[in-house]
């Protein structure tokens, strides 16, 4: 998971907020304009083995990971139209104003390697530029996914301008400056979704399910465009998940899934499952975590100089992996869509009758999905933390010392032997996959 700014303090803020059903959805108008694609666009990383070449410019945030050794390409590519501009209640503001943005693109470079499922997802902005939060690259190509991040928002394409006048001078999402507060951003991103379906952006790939995912402040604004703008228009996308932060409230026909961090959770009062939304809790996971940490830093200390330091007031970056969750939510949403079985529930995070979080003897939180790490753990890993800027947002992660883990688990095979129980208990109740089960037990063995 991977996340960061004080607008995304909104999404937190809403993240708990309970669903209500709405009145009927009105009958839908709009379909979304068609967008022109341009691309893939030249440049690769300096260094890169495959570049035929080494332009000037390449990806902002290309990611690092070896995607040709996973049968992966990266590609980049110019989507403009026109796009209608809509406020946060759902009023038209604009219609058809121009707009240049960029897609970035990573899929199978052959249909056999396709499992028929493309995630688009929108651009976290919080951290003042374009993050790929719900990038993964282990699980995603593990599992065949078709990845497409938008840059929808006004922060992070103003930030690419800057970074790269040569690749990304062109780019506007604001109508040449009349729309500074995103009000085209909905419309953008359902476009981009829309060129996808054409087959527009991913080569020779036949999409046959086509998701929404945004995380945290990106989850606010998804669940603005289902809340408000989604019964006014034709619908693109097929199922939606909405990633550590808000969910929608209205009733509709595409499925829902929400899946929280421990950070995410700060009240009792929670939404109810039904047949068309589910949400999950993942007790010790973080708004921000550890490996979302690790992926980016060298990311950022090429794209951006430097990579942030922080101070916290407990030792930050929770270990708990919430991408081993997302990765089982992306395949039951899939599911949802193509089969109409709606994915397993979940038991939600315990509290006190004073509000506060239940937590046991150890100082981990009760209740919710318990990955290994949590129900047979070797430090406490939990979803708060305080602190300067996004201190917040991590997390904690405090190891045992010693004699604790000697009196927890008096020989390294019971602990391996718990570890393996845990996980196995975790994919039969469908919140985590086998691969990352035998992950978990490799590491256990490791330890």
């Amino acid at each position: 998971m991977r996340i960061l700014t004080a607008s995304l303090i909104l999404g937190l803020a809403v993240a708990a907020a309970p669903a209500s059903a709405m009145a009927s959805t009105p009958p839908r108008r709009d379909h979304p304009a068609a967008a022109t694609v341009r691309g893939p666009i030249p440049g690769a990383v300096p260094g890169d083995r495959l570049a035929d070449r080494i332009e000037d410019t390449y990806p902002f945030f290309s990611t690092p990971a070896d995607l040709r050794a996973n049968g992966y390409v990266e590609e980049e590519f110019y989507l403009s139209g026109t796009a209608d501009g809509w406020s946060t209640t759902g009023e038209r503001v604009a219609t058809a104003v121009p707009y240049t943005t960029r897609v970035v693109v990573r899929r199978p470079a052959s249909p056999l390697r396709f499992n028929g499922t493309a995630l688009v997802e929108w651009q976290n902005v919080t951290a003042g530029y374009d993050l790929d939060a719900l990038w993964n690259a282990e699980t995603l190509m593990r599992a065949g996914y078709a990845w497409i991040g938008v840059s929808a928002q006004r922060v992070g394409v103003d930030q690419l301008r800057g970074w790269s006048p040569t690749r990304y001078g062109s780019l506007d999402v604001t109508g040449g400056g009349a729309y500074t507060t995103d009000q085209l951003s909905y419309d953008i991103f359902a476009q981009a979704g829309a060129a996808v379906r054409a087959g527009g952006l991913v080569g020779r790939l036949r999409v046959r399910t086509l998701l929404a995912i945004g995380a945290s402040q990106s989850a606010a604004r998804m669940t603005v465009y289902y809340d408000s703008v989604l019964p006014q228009v034709t619908p693109v996308f097929e199922g939606y998940g909405f990633i550590v932060g808000s969910a929608p409230t209205r009733v509709g026909p595409e499925p829902v899934f929400q899946v929280l961090s421990e950070t995410d959770v700060r009240t009792p009062v929670r939404p109810a499952d039904t047949d068309r939304f589910r949400r999950w809790e993942v007790a010790g996971g973080a708004h921000s975590g550890y490996a979302g940490q690790v992926y980016r830093r060298p990311i950022q200390e090429r794209d951006l100089g430097g990579a942030p330091e922080y101070t916290c007031d407990r030792p930050p970056f929770s270990r708990v992996p919430m991408h081993h969750v997302t990765a089982a939510a992306y395949q039951h949403l899939e599911r949802w869509v193509r089969r109409g079985t709606p994915p397993p529930t979940a038991e939600p995070l315990r509290f006190n009758a004073d509000g506060t979080k239940a937590r046991d003897a150890l100082g981990l939180a009760l209740g919710g999905i318990r990955l290994s790490q949590v129900s047979v753990p070797r430090a406490v890993n939990d979803g708060d933390n305080s602190g300067e800027s996004f201190c917040r947002l991590f997390g904690s992660h405090q190891p045992f010392d010693q004699a604790t883990l000697d009196r927890l688990y008096p020989s390294k095979l019971r602990y391996v032997a718990k570890v393996v129980a845990a996980d196995v208990h975790n994919i039969l109740s469908g919140h985590l996959l086998p691969a990352d089960a035998l992950a978990n037990a490799r590491e256990a063995a490791a330890t």
